[in-house]
């Protein structure tokens, strides 16, 4: 090859380099969708809303919200495992998308270990134990002498097959050593209006959603399910104190197609804890049973590989199919 072509391909890959190192230090430069991969209203949509406000006040450019829901979230996760990793398009997973579903599901459009750049875990949603008040048991121990004696009678409502509310009755039945009856529901709030109904014994729900029945006396809480109290309903013994390790949390968190640029990832990660930081935040999270842990993306990386490895596990030792 002549000098001259040499030096031209040399000269244009600087070009290049340069370029890609401006655009990261000038992001972003145009409108950011951050795909939530679930429908509006729940707590990935609002903190995804929450976040994406912030960041367009902060950076003067749209950050615009889409839902794409289906397939336990799948269908919105691998439209961003597939999207440039450039920054533009990044998602809010959960607890399902990053690390349950690729036990429950046969065919994964996506691979969540390789397929993301995990950036910054945003809540998570700490949930309890609640029993219709027909059930004669009120602490953890007695539950679980409860439930020895009476065989398989009790049953556990969750918000559908391999759910959060779901994983926990089964990891709740494994470490206690008790048999229940699940009774998977359509969402949250058919499984708590039959519980209220005394047509199931108990459900191991997201805070919110039980927390307001609890206080008004028509269920009765015993424990938490994450490692230690809540500062939410700090009257509640964590179960872990009964059953050692034992913790489950619907967990929300950001994420960009594998290869996001460091940089990039670093500024994002920046904004968001800066944003969960705040005295607003804080006082929602605590209003609503949630709490945030701040992480950096390696630090969340490996929180996902835990939760993954933790859950994989018991799903394959039950046998739970969501397809």
């Amino acid at each position: 090859m002549p000098p001259v072509a040499v030096r031209g391909l040399f000269i244009a890959a600087l070009v290049c380099v340069a370029t890609a190192a401006f655009a990261q230090q000038n992001y972003p430069q145009k409108p950011i969708r951050y795909i939530v991969p679930f429908p509006a209203g729940g707590i990935a949509d609002v903190f995804a809303r929450i976040i994406g406000g912030r960041m367009s006040e902060s950076w003067g450019q749209p950050v615009v919200v889409e839902n794409r829901a289906g397939a336990g979230g799948n269908i919105g996760a691998d439209f961003v495992a597939k999207a440039p990793p450039d920054g533009y398009t990044i998602l809010m997973g959960s607890i399902g998308t990053q690390a349950l579903n690729a036990s429950l599901y046969r065919n994964m459009p996506y691979d969540s270990a390789k397929d993301f750049t995990p950036v910054a875990l945003v809540i998570e949603a700490e949930s309890l134990l609640a029993l219709h008040p027909s059930v004669g048991a009120n602490t953890p121990s007695e539950l679980i002498a409860l439930a020895r004696s009476h065989g398989n009678k009790l049953s556990c409502a969750s918000a559908g097959v391999g759910t959060t509310s779901h994983l926990a009755c089964e990891l709740f039945k494994s470490m206690a050593r008790v048999e229940l009856t699940h009774v998977p529901y359509k969402g949250n709030v058919p499984a708590i209006t039959d519980l209220l109904g005394g047509q199931t014994s108990m459900s191991f729900a997201t805070m919110p959603t039980v927390l307001p029945h609890v206080k008004a006396g028509k269920l009765k809480g015993i424990a938490v399910l994450g490692a230690g109290r809540s500062p939410a309903a700090p009257e509640f013994p964590a179960l872990a104190e009964t059953l050692t390790g034992f913790e489950v949390n619907n967990w929300v968190g950001t994420f960009g197609p594998a290869g996001l640029p460091s940089a990039i990832t670093a500024k994002l990660n920046s904004e968001i804890l800066a944003l969960m930081r705040t005295p607003e935040v804080q006082q929602r999270l605590l209003a609503e049973g949630a709490r945030f842990t701040p992480t950096t993306p390696e630090q969340f990386s490996a929180f996902v590989a835990v939760e993954t490895a933790k859950w994989g596990k018991l799903i394959r030792e039950v046998g739970i199919r969501a397809d």
